[in-house]
């Protein structure tokens, strides 16, 4: 298990966020709403086992995806996310946020969070996609970006103790595969 704090290129970051969403939607794209929500039992995270479902793997990785996204997007804007507060940053904020975040996922019926799954997928490509690899190498000017925006990339889409920009990958125990995918 890699837990460096190496910044990865763009492009690195990019493919790995696009495989493990694509390892995601591949794994219950098929599903029907009673499949989704059927007991499986996923990886326990570095904060305790809060899914007990696809449906809520899926809820959690989007909660995760879209705080990760407003990040980026708030760091650009010079300013810096309520989650970087290091009053959110702890286990127990993390715990919290988890549960409640699958929570209300289970609100949502099944064909909506999965078109909400492809919608964030593609937010974050296309947010990629604006960046160069200058932009996400060097310093911003601000010190929400001090170390760059790939640092901060890296830093929010980094589970404890694992490999940076991999997520859904970890929970399914796919991580070893989709490393592996060029």
């Amino acid at each position: 298990m890699n837990t460096t704090r190496d910044t990865l290129s763009l492009d690195e970051a990019t493919r790995r966020i696009r495989v493990d969403h694509d390892l995601l939607l591949t794994r219950v794209e098929r599903l029907s709403e009673q499949q989704l929500t059927a007991e499986y039992h996923v990886l326990s995270g570095p904060l305790g086992d809060f899914c007990e479902s696809l449906h809520d793997l899926v809820a959690h990785v989007l909660m995760w995806d879209e705080i990760n996204l407003a990040v980026l997007s708030e760091a650009v804007a010079g300013r810096s996310h309520w989650s970087l507060d290091p009053r959110w940053e702890t286990p127990d904020a993390g715990r919290r946020l988890n549960r409640g975040g699958v929570a209300a996922g289970r609100h949502i019926p099944s064909p909506l969070l999965l078109h909400r799954l492809v919608a964030v997928r593609d937010a974050l490509m296309d947010e990629f996609a604006r960046y160069s690899e200058r932009s996400w190498a060097e310093p911003g000017e601000t010190p929400v970006l001090a170390d760059g925006l790939g640092e901060l990339a890296r830093k929010v889409w980094t589970v404890p103790g694992h490999q940076a920009f991999w997520h859904a990958a970890i929970h399914l125990d796919q991580l070893t595969q989709a490393a592996a995918t060029q």
